[in-house]
């Protein structure tokens, strides 16, 4: 899998590592606590239209985006016909990630965010397989092409005479 699709490992890895920064910083160091975002918050809750985005809503709408692309690189790197390995890919490593959090000081552990990141991946993966479907409509078109030209196919279909 990750010798077939070098490039994409390479990204996969890089983003993972994004991913384990931001969710197993300390608390403190956290890139999420930072001034900047509780700034643009602010500013986009004085728009009447988003006075309902509170930081925790802000927060989960987050954990969801965070993991789209896990959900879409998992894909890719899996396969559209094993799609569920890469939710459940995605499960297993939020669930890690939430139990590493119980560890790190400042750091809180909370299901809801095993919902939201599982969430993401999941749209991760519809948005993978929409994109990807044209490619597998191409595929399945060329292997029964192949089975109609195969010599077993076609003695099978054969009627005696």
């Amino acid at each position: 899998m990750l010798h077939r699709h070098p490039f994409l490992s390479v990204v996969t890895l890089a983003y993972l590592a994004f991913v384990g920064w931001v969710t197993l910083t300390p608390a403190a160091d956290a890139p999420t606590q930072s001034d900047l975002v509780l700034r643009v918050l602010a500013r986009l809750q004085r728009h009447e239209h988003l006075t309902w985005l509170t930081y925790d809503r802000a927060e989960y709408l987050a954990n969801v985006a965070l993991f789209v692309p896990i959900g879409v690189f998992l894909l890719l790197l899996f396969g559209t016909r094993f799609w569920w390995l890469a939710v459940a890919a995605a499960l297993a490593m939020t669930s890690l990630i939430e139990t590493a959090q119980r560890s790190i000081p400042g750091r809180v552990s909370d299901e809801r965010d095993i919902a939201a990141n599982t969430m993401g991946a999941v749209i991760g993966v519809v948005v993978g397989l929409v994109l990807t479907f044209p490619a597998t409509l191409r595929g399945w078109r060329r292997e029964a092409r192949r089975a109609r030209l195969s010599p077993e196919a076609r003695t099978r279909t054969s009627r005696p005479r």
